[in-house]
């Protein structure tokens, strides 16, 4: 079995009201991911994933893909795994 980590992400650019939360909210449950992602009072969006480190790779590269979704910058941290299920877009 590979190793689980959970990633801390903030992603500044074009972020909010292209779809960002959505784009992630699918491409997570596509890899199997979980975790939440959530709109920031500063234009930003917050992740927290977590999964296979190759996986969380794919899922940041596929969500900065998105058709509308222009990330001008990104800062990810390594924070504990937590027991949890699903992926969920928090508003």
């Amino acid at each position: 079995m590979s190793e689980i980590i959970r990633a801390h992400l903030n992603f500044k650019g074009y972020v909010q009201g292209v779809g960002f939360r959505y784009t992630a909210y699918h491409t997570a449950t596509m890899y199997g991911l979980t975790g939440w992602v959530k709109n920031e009072w500063n234009g930003s969006v917050t992740v927290e994933v977590q999964g296979d480190p190759d996986t969380i790779d794919m899922f940041i590269q596929k969500v900065k893909d998105g058709r509308f979704i222009e990330v001008l910058d990104m800062t990810k941290a390594t924070i504990p795994p937590e027991d949890e299920s699903s992926f969920q877009i928090k508003y």
